[in-house]
Parts: C-alpha cells; structure tokens; sequence
C-alpha cells in the first residue's frame, strides 16, 4: 500500500523543451507552466516568504494595461504551505497608496486577517507588514487585496496548502485562476454603474424581441411582463453588472486567444484548483468530453460528485479530479453567466495542440420562470419605485408558473438525510422589518425559497450533469455537533437604480454598530436575498456549514444566494475578534453590502 500511495504522489513530466519553456515565460505566471505542480519555480517555499507589491505594465492580450503586480506577476505568486507550519510572509508596499493583502478561507488571528479599518490599520506607501500565523488547515485558497478596488487590477493570487502527508490524491495537479480584467480605471467603472446601472449591459432587449413575445404568448401577456420590469427600473437581461462590454476575461492571466495550457500523460489523474479570483463575473466551467469529479469545495474535502459542468461563483473554489484516457486535447471553458465572454484554456498531452471552442450559449432573460422564484414586491418606501396592484398580481401569477422549489433535473444527485438533525430552511419563517429595510431595499422576498437543487439562471435546461448545492456533502464530520442555541437572519437589499447594495437597508457606513456573536457560540445564520441578483457572501475568520439537508454538512467561506432565496447556515464562532462579512462583487462590497462581525 505504500508504494501504492508513493506512485499516486509521483507526478510525471510532460515533455517541455527549453525553448518552449522559455517562450511561455512570456504568456503566463510563473507557476502557471504546462507541466504543472512539480515546475521548480512555480511556488515559494522559504521560511520566510517576501512579496512585494507594485504598479506594472502587464501585457493582456495585444494591449497592455496598469495592473498591480505581486513579484512582477499578474495574477501573484502561487504560495505553497503545509498543514502544521508556521506561515511567515513579509509583505511590502511599493503603491503610492495604501495595501493590503487578505487571505482567503484561511483561519487565523483578528490582526493576520488583512482587513483594513477592520482588523489592522493595512500597509502604507513604503512600508512592510510581517504576517505570521500557524497554518491549521489544508486545501485551495487564494490571497486578494481588501484595499478599495485594487483586486480589480489583478492583485491577487493562488494558495496552496498540502496535508501533512503531502498527498493530493492525483499524478499531477493544476491550478487555474479565473478572472475579469478592464482596461478602465475601477473608479471609473463604478462612477458609471452609480450613474446608470445598466451602463455595461450591451444586450438589452429590442422591439423584435418584444414582436417575437406578442407573436408566442399574445399582447396582454407581453404587456403585463414588460409593465413588472418597467416598474422595477430593471432590464430582465441585467445578468451581471458588468459585462464583456469592458471585460477581458482571463485564465491564469492569460487572454482565451493566448490558450494557456496544461499538460496531461493519458491515464493520469490530474487534480484541477479551480480559483475564481475575479471582481464580478460568475463563471460556468466545463472541459467537453471529460467528466470531472469535484472533490473539494471552497479547500474543504466533499464526498466526489461525479458532473459535467459547474457554476462557480466570485470568490468560490472548486477542486476536481479528471481522467483523460486518449492523447487528444480538451478545452478548458469558462463562460461568462451573462453570456458575454469566456476564458478559455487547453489540457493537451503535448504543447501546441487546441481542442474546439464550444459556441456560446445564448443570454438568458430574468424572466420568473428562469429565476423560479417566490413572489417579489416592490417596497413602497423606495423612492419612484412603487408597484400598482395590477402588476404585483402579475408578478405572482407568474411565480405560480415558474415551478419554485424544482428538483433540478440537471443535478449531479440530490440526497437528502432525514437523519442530518438539519432544520429545513423552508420551515423558517422570514420577517421584514415594519419599514420594509427603508430606500435601501427596492423590493422583498414576500415567499423567498430554499433554491440548493437549482442550478441557476441560464443552466436550467442543460443538456447535462451540472453541479449544484444540494450535491455538496462534507467528507467527515465537524467537531462541533451542538444545535445552535439562537438565530440570526439577515436581509441582502438593494436599490439597483441607485446603485446602492447593503444588508437589511443600512450601507455600511450608516449602521449603528457590527453584528454580534458570542464568543464558543453555536449559532445559525439565515439569509435572504430580497434582490434580484447572485450575491457570493464571504465571512472571514470561521466556516460556514451549509444546511442543504446532506450529512455532514458541507462547509463553505463563500456562499452565493440566488435572487429570492433563502439559505440557513450553522456558525461556530470560535474566532475572537472583528470580521467582515460581504458580498464578494467588488462593486456592491464598495457600494454598501458589508458589514463587520464581532466576536466576544
């Protein structure tokens, strides 16, 4: 068995000459070589580990753009560690501004967290700030900035930590970084969404879509739909803020004309580290004509789900394990989920070769039947934003046809345990303050559901296994078993006219004070997504177990919330201090939608 286990972690070289070596050099990070994990430079491995952060020109594509680079990289350096070591990585700033440098998924002290304002004052013009923390965990983790919107221009990169036997299950393994890039000023980008927020959203609907509408479903019913959208201020085509209409959507920094590339020997089991690293895009990722089999969520090991596709959400991470058995090439595609764009890349046996790029789907409205959900009201409270009575009867005529709470028939499995202890989220009543959140929240989930067996708007009718909440279970269980002795629930608002994003009504500069917890408390977290759009919400500093009925729940750092849905979350909180909780789209977190966790 032990040499059993001494082959699974021999990686085999693919053939890479010197040339070809050095003429990638040019095209991707450093750690991002076709070889993969055994490439002698790819990570840092000292005791002490030195990143230096600094303005660069960076090629994107067959333009150049002023990124923010790590170690004269873009996206960083990818920072190996393992279980059980001491972390110590010296961090300088060569900005003309304030740095930062948050590490994601990883637990650790209240002042290593890199939050600032929050947990430490952050690191100035010239400066060098020593983080140091024991590393008490194992998986796919990624490091970003939390300083303004500086993730935005590519400061970011992959972290790695190995278990203590240093076995990743697989022969070779690597790690890809999705993420947008836009050539804009960031500022620029959100002075635009602010002034119209549809501002980057190209594929709006036109009177021949309307014709076709009359054409299939009469003119009452057309009227009808376009009067509720009318009334909200929205387009049913506002999928993602911001769009391919600015956006360059990179694999491993790398353009999908660039088709950076992995390589494979046939027969191998290759270990994917799948990292979205962007700022707004939800990206749906396939290799057609492999099956992949996720075995890791967000760096927490799952029991494998067997799939062909998966949604992953800003700041989500997914490892997966494929098999390619012939000596062809497949293509790794990421489509954007408003359709706009794609990042694409190639696992070949042999440098040069590339594999189809499947079509693009066509863009999918927010139609009810394509959200499936619950009904929505408009809030009076909100300015110009009101809905008559007619079009709110509309509204939930439509819901009644859109068919909520689905068993998707596009999911890998769905195995609910009766025996899980877990309180169905679909039993928890929802309450809305008497002000309805204020001007901050457009509109409520009157009847918000548990939406974990959907996989999301656009992959409804795919024609294959496509990942979804309700798959995921944890591969062991947590050791903390106790029912939870108080509730919290919290509401995510906006106002999409005004571009305003927060929790319960309140952006974060105007609440009172932090959430609270109590320091070795059990407690569950329910969440509603009174919005219209995807949120990816991030708690720093303690995990959260997932109530998607499987045993033992699947813990997750992020967890995206479709519009109108509600999701129930346990928390141990056994991490003193102050944490932010955000949304992970960088616009709404600047906007308003976050806010501080205090533990004590």
């Amino acid at each position: 068995m032990q040499d059993i286990a001494q082959g699974r972690r021999k990686f085999v070289l693919g053939a890479l000459g010197v040339g070809a070596a050095a003429a990638l050099s040019r095209v991707a990070p450093v750690w991002a070589t076709p070889q993969g994990r055994n490439f002698k430079d790819q990570v840092l491995t000292s005791d002490v580990i030195h990143l230096d952060i600094a303005n660069a020109r960076m090629p994107i594509g067959h333009k150049s753009g002023n990124a923010i680079a790590i170690n004269g990289q873009m996206p960083g350096p990818l920072i190996r560690l393992r279980e059980g070591q001491r972390a110590n990585l010296h961090v300088s700033n060569q900005l003309n501004e304030d740095t930062s440098i948050h590490w994601h998924g990883i637990l650790l002290p209240e002042n290593m967290d890199g939050v600032p304002g929050v947990s430490f004052a952050g690191i100035k013009p010239g400066e060098t700030f020593k983080y140091a923390f024991d590393v008490e965990q194992y998986g796919t983790y990624w490091y970003h900035s939390h300083s303004g919107l500086q993730e935005q221009r590519g400061h970011l990169g992959p972290l790695i930590i190995e278990p203590k036997d240093g076995d990743i299950g697989a022969d070779r393994e690597h790690t890809i970084v999705l993420s947008d890039w836009t050539f804009e000023d960031p500022h620029d980008v959100l002075r635009k969404l602010k002034v119209a927020e549809g501002y980057y959203n190209y594929q709006k609907r036109t009177i021949f879509d309307t014709l076709d509408d009359v054409s299939e479903q009469g003119l009452a019913k057309t009227w009808k739909q376009r009067e509720m959208w009318g009334d909200m201020r929205m387009s049913p085509r506002d999928i993602a803020d911001v769009t391919g209409s600015t956006y360059t959507y990179l694999m491993n920094g790398r353009t999908p004309d660039d088709n950076w590339q992995a390589l494979f020997s046939p027969g191998e089991k290759v270990r994917l580290r799948i990292i979205n690293g962007s700022a707004m895009t939800f990206f749906d990722f396939r290799i057609p004509g492999l099956e992949m089999t996720v075995v890791a969520a967000d760096g927490q090991p799952v029991k494998p789900v067997k799939i062909d596709e998966f949604r992953i959400g800003v700041a989500e991470v997914y490892d997966v394990i494929v098999e390619p058995k012939s000596a062809k090439p497949f293509t790794f595609f990421a489509e954007s989920f408003d359709r706009s764009g794609f990042a694409r890349g190639t696992l070949t046996p042999q440098l040069g070769m590339s594999a189809p790029i499947p079509a693009r789907r066509e863009m999918t409205e927010r139609g009810m039947a394509a959200m499936g959900m619950g009904s929505m009201k408009m809030n009076d409270n909100s300015s110009g934003m009101n809905m008559g009575s007619d079009t709110q009867g509309s509204l939930q005529n439509m819901d009644k046809m859109s068919g909520s709470g689905h068993q998707s028939k596009t999911s890998a499995h769905s195995h609910a345990n009766a025996e899980s202890g877990a309180l169905p989220v679909e039993n928890i009543t929802i309450e809305h303050d008497d002000d309805h959140h204020g001007a901050g929240a457009a509109m409520i989930a009157q009847n918000p559901q548990s939406r974990l067996d959907e996989p999301g708007i656009g992959l409804e009718d795919a024609p294959r296994r496509v990942l979804v909440y309700a798959d995921l279970e944890g591969a062991h269980p947590w050791p903390d078993e106790r029912e939870p002795s108080r509730q919290i629930e919290l509401h995510l608002t906006g106002n999409m006219e005004r571009y305003m994003w927060s929790f319960d009504g309140v952006k974060y500069n105007e609440v009172d004070g932090p959430v609270n917890f109590k320091f070795g408390e059990r407690l569950r977290l329910v969440m509603v997504n009174d919005t219209m759009m995807d949120h990816p919400i991030h708690l720093h500093g303690m995990w959260m177990e997932l109530e998607n009925g499987n045993y033992p729940r699947p813990r997750k750092h992020t967890i995206n919330l479709k519009p109108s849905e509600k999701v129930s979350l346990l928390i141990t909180a056994d991490a003193p201090g102050n944490w932010a909780f955000h949304c992970h789209l960088l616009y709404h977190m600047e906007a308003g939608m976050f806010r501080v966790v205090n533990v004590s």
